[in-house]
């Protein structure tokens, strides 16, 4: 029988990726770190069973998560990620020629450890913009002395050490660590999956209720569950789906170097919820 990765997320629903060999695996104090030779993506990165990304599908979650906030800022220079311990975000970020200072904050050192070691071209580290920290993102934010122009929240699942990631107290520290312009994005799940949708519509709420603009938008990675996956970006001043930000996107996306999903088109249709997931947001929760 041939080697199998399964991961199930909706009962005995999931996803198969046929693989050659186990390549890291280490349980530290937070979570279990794998990574995997597939058969046809690359090696793969697994946190406690649920995959994190490919070597040929993490273009697009790393895009998406950064240029559509990146671009909704007019001038990012300081930009904070927390979690993103696999480097894809912060490579990204680096790309944009105004940014001067990356913080990287991840909680578990064996992510950056397994990611270095065996998904070298999905990281940045030796960039002399970006400061790595090992410790809690959550703390981080709540003792930082300087604003930051964006901030980006690259975590994994609501469950252990990310589950303070998507709660309300935790955006509110975000909203008063950024500047007067200020941008947040972070990936909020499918819509696909039931179990997910408390999670959503709180995050939702919470962003909603602190920034002056708060926005879903969808992007399509094939090895997450279902495949679509949502993001929110939420601003102080700009709306990240209006003209001034498209415009801003068709002006300087050129100065991007390597892009291979986001695009200006992109970035405006992918405002653009199917009915059921628009539903979703406009379900009264009670906040």
């Amino acid at each position: 029988m041939p080697l199998q990765f399964n991961e199930f997320y909706d009962g005995n629903t999931g996803l198969t990726i046929g693989i050659k060999r186990l390549l890291f695996s280490k349980q530290t104090q937070y979570q279990l770190v794998e990574v995997y030779e597939t058969e046809s993506w690359g090696n793969l990165m697994v946190i406690d069973g649920m995959v994190m990304l490919s070597e040929k599908d993490e273009f697009v979650y790393h895009e998406m998560l950064t240029h559509v906030p990146l671009f909704t800022h007019p001038n990012p220079e300081a930009v904070l990620i927390i979690g993103g311990g696999d480097g894809g975000t912060a490579r990204e970020v680096m790309k944009h020629p105004s940014v001067k200072k990356v913080d990287l904050v991840e909680i578990d050192e064996s992510v950056v450890e397994a990611s270095k070691r065996y998904l070298p071209e999905i990281g940045d580290f030796d960039n002399p913009k970006l400061q790595l920290h090992i410790q809690d993102g959550i703390s981080f934010i709540n003792t930082v002395s300087s604003t930051y122009d964006v901030i980006l929240i690259d975590g994994s699942d609501p469950v252990g050490p990310a589950e303070g990631l998507f709660k309300k107290d935790f955006f509110e520290s975000c909203y008063l660590a950024l500047s007067a312009q200020g941008v947040l994005a972070t990936q909020t799940e499918t819509p696909w999956v039931d179990s997910y949708h408390l999670s959503i519509r709180n995050v939702y709420s919470y962003l909603n209720s602190v920034f002056k603009y708060t926005s879903m938008y969808l992007c399509y990675i094939p090895l997450y569950p279902s495949g679509m996956w949502s993001m929110m970006c939420a601003s102080r001043s700009d709306d990240p789906a209006g003209e001034d930000v498209l415009k801003r996107s068709e002006e300087k996306v050129n100065k991007i170097e390597g892009l291979r999903y986001y695009n200006p088109g992109i970035h405006q249709s992918s405002f653009a919820l199917p009915g059921f997931v628009s539903d979703l947001l406009s379900v009264d929760i009670g906040f």
